[in-house]
């Protein structure tokens, strides 16, 4: 295996950028030119090509700002980024690990495994599937626009503490623990995220069909609370990178759509009377933290712009497609949003440890389809989506390779995975009573 490295690290709106790598064409897009992977497989050249473009407009007229620092004109390589239908990073935080804990070390790896098993992964799909490498960690004021000062910065110095004994506990006598690389991991995994956002927005400047951004990362994000850590959580990675959509691109109007068996009250909190971020929860009734309630819909400029959908234990396939196509599509299409971000909790799945729902990789793969069609229709195709929870490893790596294949517009393999032996039957009267109070709370 061969590898070509190119010698520039360019910046786009002040941040530096990082490489990107498939297993054909690799090289530059943005404002900027790409620090290049190019790996070969059995071959003792791949020719780059490059040329310039125009960045001239967005397709579907939502307002996308180009930055002071952002020239005009982009270098791409051979149609890298126009060919593209998936872009990906991981950040497995692999020294943020405590044993026998469900939210492990292993989580990111067994779904990389699994992208190259089921044949999704750049390897096996050249230009179609780009995974980003090295790419820069969030910064504090990136941070700092969700989550409070005093907080990042007390957490920066217990990785002292973390180093003398280990591990600690940094959620009280909660879940939530910290090692000595908790805290640059955590910024590293919240940079993902903005590295998807810039680059999602780029390729949708170029044509109306750019690629999905998918990052594979932990620790999670949904729980971390504006003045702390939850419920595994310790950044807010989808808040951090709202934000950043909003301040660095113009992105005024921001959905997120968080499909965690668990409510994402760290995200609802910090956008709770926020009048143009759209949060939409569907999560499991009375389980963990116990927040999410129907009736909660936001407050002040931001009433309205918060939807919980509390489903009973037991809520599968069905509820969630009637949720679909009932509450999460009119809804989108009721706000309008400039780009969708999508907290993509895994921990539904009826094998799922900590959790009683019983979705299925059909139903991650019904959701995944289901939204891409939104964001194309709403916001020109631009969408990121966020690892959050999935604690069973065969059925996250297989639900999320199932998700990839959405994103691809190819068939699902559920079946390969999914025994309709371990499931029950819905508890169809209560999904329907739920759907109907959110439809009529939110008019919709």
């Amino acid at each position: 295996m061969e590898q070509l490295l190119a010698p520039s690290l360019p910046v786009l709106g002040g941040r530096m950028l990082p490489s990107l790598r498939h297993y054909f064409v690799v090289g530059s897009h943005h404002s900027f030119s790409w620090r290049s992977i190019l790996q070969t497989y059995g071959r003792k050249e791949n020719q780059i090509r490059s040329w310039s473009a125009q960045c001239s407009g967005n397709y579907d007229g939502a307002s996308v700002s180009d930055e002071i620092n952002a020239p005009k004109k982009l270098t791409l390589p051979d149609n890298s980024l126009l060919d593209a239908r998936i872009l990906y990073c991981t950040s497995p935080a692999l020294g943020h690990h405590k044993d026998a804990h469900p939210e492990s070390n292993k989580r990111v790896p067994a779904i990389v495994e699994a992208l190259d098993k089921l044949e999704v992964s750049p390897k096996h799909r050249g230009s179609q599937v780009l995974e980003i490498q090295n790419f820069e960690p969030a910064s504090v004021d990136d941070v700092a626009r969700v989550h409070s000062r005093s907080y990042i910065t007390g957490l920066k110095k217990t990785m002292s503490r973390a180093s003398d004994e280990g591990l600690i506990l940094i959620e009280g006598s909660g879940p939530t623990y910290a090692t000595e690389t908790t805290f640059k991991e955590s910024l590293l995994s919240a940079g993902a995220g903005i590295t998807l956002v810039d680059s999602v927005v780029a390729a949708s400047k170029l044509g109306p069909n750019p690629p999905l951004g998918f990052a594979l990362i932990r620790p999670p994000g949904h729980h971390a609370v504006p003045e702390g850590p939850m419920g595994f959580c310790v950044f807010g990675n989808i808040a951090v990178a709202a934000r950043y959509a909003q301040h660095q691109h113009g992105l005024k109007r921001v959905m997120i759509i968080d499909f965690d068996v668990h409510h994402g009250n760290g995200t609802c909190d910090a956008f709770y009377d926020d009048p143009d971020i759209f949060f939409l929860s569907t999560h499991q009734l009375g389980s963990y933290p116990g927040t999410g309630k129907i009736h909660q819909v936001g407050q002040g400029d931001g009433e309205g712009t918060t939807l919980n959908l509390p489903l009973p234990g037991g809520a599968g396939d069905y509820a969630m497609r009637c949720a679909f196509d009932e509450v999460i599509a009119p809804s989108a299409q009721r706000f309008k949003p400039d780009i969708i971000l999508v907290s993509a909790g895994y921990d539904a799945h009826a094998l799922d440890p900590l959790a009683g729902l019983q979705f299925t990789t059909g139903t991650f793969y019904m959701l995944s389809s289901g939204i891409k069609q939104l964001a194309k229709e709403l916001c020109g195709g631009r969408c990121v989506f966020f690892l959050e929870g999935g604690y069973n490893l065969q059925t996250l790596s297989s639900s999320v390779a199932d998700t990839f294949r959405a994103f691809l517009d190819e068939p699902s393999l559920a079946e390969q995975f999914d025994d309709p032996a371990m499931l029950f039957e819905e508890p169809t009267r209560k999904i329907k009573e739920a759907i109907e109070n959110a439809k009529s709370i939110h008019s919709l």
